[in-house]
């Protein structure tokens, strides 16, 4: 299932859909003709466990001829939405093979490969969605960097939990363009370079697990204007999906709809020879295979 969060130009009010074959189908409207109850906006929905799938897919599945007027919008219709807010955002650096010798170059960081997961926080308020704008603002960077990232968005409260119960815990999958301010890292601290809002683009959609075979196995890439920056597969991870989940939730809860940013290949506008960064008037393209692609503009936040 295809999960996402619109508005149309006759509803300012976000609301909860499911998008197949370019059409957006409302779940609230659903449910209301249906006379069942489902939360009506993603992260509820997220929190209310399997029951709320279980209903989604049985109301999709009914004939179509009894949808209710206004609840399916051809997609370029309607404005597609942050999924949702998570309570906490899980970053992971330098865990892709290249992107460690990659930054050991251009950002001073350790020329060998972690031995354990290399893990920060972006805040809530840094989420934006899709085309929405990415705030340079000059008079705190020059140095405005993308990383293309597969989102794994926790669907149960896991802590302690082993590798091979992981994935157990694992809601679905989108779409986070880590934006970074290099030249905001400070004493060796990525908060305030990585948080900032909109920092933290997420979308389109979130896929239910059942959608992705193997998370393992995803090309991701990344263009800004039209020009491929970054081409990988999540298959280079150096700690794949259940080690992180395994190695966050050793000493820490996560809860339904928080979200894992599960690192960045090599491609980075700081490890460009010259480097290159964002400015304002850029359009940055990040794209996860069975996932979409989630596009932002940059511009001018002075």
């Amino acid at each position: 299932m295809r999960l996402l969060t619109f508005t149309t130009t006759a509803d300012s009010a976000a609301r909860l859909g499911a998008e197949a074959d370019g059409l957006v189908v409302d779940l609230a409207a659903l449910a209301d003709r249906a006379g069942v109850r489902l939360p009506h906006d993603l992260l509820s929905f997220i929190q209310a466990g399997p029951a709320a799938l279980e209903t989604a897919g049985r109301l999709l599945a009914a004939d179509p001829a009894d949808r209710p007027a206004g609840s399916v919008h051809r997609l370029d219709e309607v404005t597609l939405r942050a999924p949702h807010r998570p309570g906490k955002i899980i970053g992971v650096g330098l865990n892709y093979v290249e992107h460690v010798e990659e930054s050991s170059r251009s950002l001073d960081t350790d020329k060998e490969r972690p031995p354990r997961p290399v893990l920060f926080s972006k805040p809530a308020t840094a989420v934006t969605g899709p085309g929405q704008p990415i705030l340079h603002n000059a008079d705190l960077t020059t140095q405005l960097d993308w990383e293309c990232e597969l989102a794994v968005v926790i669907g149960r409260t896991a802590f302690r939990v082993s590798e091979e119960e992981a994935y157990d815990h694992v809601f679905g999958y989108g779409i986070v363009n880590d934006i970074s301010a290099r030249d905001q890292r400070r004493s060796g601290q990525w908060f305030f370079s990585k948080g900032q809002d909109s920092y933290a683009p997420f979308g389109p959609v979130v896929v239910t697990a059942d959608a992705i075979p193997d998370p393992m196995a995803l090309d991701l890439s990344l263009r800004v204007n039209g020009v491929t920056k970054q081409k990988s597969n999540t298959r280079h991870m150096l700690f794949p999906i259940a080690r992180l989940i395994a190695d966050i939730s050793s000493g820490m809860t996560l809860e339904p709809g928080d979200v894992i940013a599960t690192g960045s290949p090599s491609g980075v506008g700081a490890g460009m020879v010259p480097p290159e960064f964002l400015v304002p008037g850029d359009t940055v393209e990040a794209t996860v295979e069975l996932i979409g692609t989630l596009t932002n503009p940059v511009v001018d936040a002075r």
